[in-house]
């Protein structure tokens, strides 16, 4: 019965996973194909004439647009880290006035939809003479990182109080408890928060059209919708940058995965 009931299980993952996958193969497949034969009929996996040339076009097209994207991700995850990490220290482990209603005033702040001040945050970004600059799509991001304080402040307060007694005595000071003792033992938090920071950043196409005006400082996902026209589509090269826009994705996830899941059920410290 019981391996009966596993065969049943894996089955069942099984066809999940085509079905998941079935969309990244055929993206794979069109990216290879001559754009007259993209919505060929019945579609075709493996095309027999493959046109490699494709992505020598998109590497010689998105360079600079790839760079932009590479830095920004980067920017954004070392800096929430960083900002949330110690936010999250801070409320979970420091006692100060008001510590318990500036966390609710910040969760708070999360229930404003950010089409809501986009108008006044596009007025503010242009007095001060950020408008056509990069500052916009990280800078904000940095310095408000409600949900991964949360998750950073729940990590925390599953550290046992012990840990920390214990650099008390041996010494440490409140940075060194953190930076030493706490933060290695929220990896899973971190790992989690990274990824999810990194796709926000990778994916982003509103805001670079909203702040962006000069082509050499937009994003890969900009340059994949310049494919895509009001007549006509070039979709062998729009899946060719969709390919390429994956791959670091999914690297990013098999390298995190490890504390991944740990990090989003607060299964990563064994109290």
């Amino acid at each position: 019965m019981r391996l009966a009931s596993k065969t049943a299980q894996y089955m069942v993952m099984s066809l999940f996973a085509v079905a998941f996958l079935a969309p990244l193969v055929w993206m794979v497949s069109a990216s290879l194909r001559p754009e007259a034969k993209v919505l060929s009929v019945p579609p075709q996996f493996l095309p027999s004439d493959a046109q490699w040339d494709n992505y020598r076009q998109i590497f010689e097209l998105i360079p600079i647009f790839l760079w932009n994207s590479v830095k920004l991700a980067g920017l954004n995850v070392i800096g929430i880290l960083i900002v949330a990490s110690m936010a999250g220290y801070a409320f979970a482990r420091l006692r100060f006035a008001g510590r318990d209603l500036a966390f609710m005033v910040l969760l708070a702040t999360s229930i404003i939809p950010g089409i809501a001040y986009l108008i006044p945050q596009y007025i503010v970004f242009r007095h001060i003479g950020w408008v056509d600059t990069q500052y916009p799509l990280w800078v904000p991001k940095v310095l408000t990182p409600v949900f991964a304080t949360f998750l950073m402040r729940q990590s925390f307060l599953t550290i046992p109080q012990e840990l920390e007694d214990a650099g008390k005595i041996d010494g440490a000071s409140t940075f060194g408890i953190y930076w030493r003792i706490m933060l290695p033992q929220t990896k899973p938090a971190l790992a989690a928060i990274g990824v999810f920071t990194f796709l926000e950043s990778w994916n982003d196409l509103f805001g670079p059209l909203i702040y962006i005006n000069s082509e050499n400082l937009q994003t890969l996902p900009v340059a994949l919708a310049q494919f895509q026209g009001e007549y006509f589509t070039q979709i062998s090269l729009l899946m060719c940058g969709a390919t390429v826009s994956v791959v670091p994705v999914i690297a990013v996830f098999l390298f995190a995965q490890r504390y991944f899941i740990q990090g989003i059920t607060m299964t990563g410290m064994k109290g």
